[in-house]
């Protein structure tokens, strides 16, 4: 049930990142669940870096929202190198 949770909460928070970051990315559904995860991966360890969590301890939902933007700012400069 867990991978299940981690899918469903990934694809919530990839999908509220690409809403909340202007532009068009072409991302399909199994992107928009890795960009979730990532987003919430990349806040947890920011968050432990930072002594806001402890280890073990998931990162909360808005910062995984603000990482998965961070990410997908990175992924847009990214596509636009020619």
């Amino acid at each position: 049930m867990g991978i299940i949770w981690t899918l469903v909460l990934g694809f919530v928070i990839g999908v509220f990142a690409k809403l909340l970051h202007p532009g068009k990315e072409n991302m399909g559904f199994l992107a928009t669940i890795l960009l979730g995860i990532a987003g919430s991966f990349t806040a947890g360890i920011a968050g432990q870096m930072l002594g806001w969590y402890r280890a073990g301890e998931g990162a909360g939902f808005i910062a995984s929202v603000i990482a998965a933007i961070i990410l997908l700012v990175i992924y847009g400069k990214l596509r636009q190198r020619p």
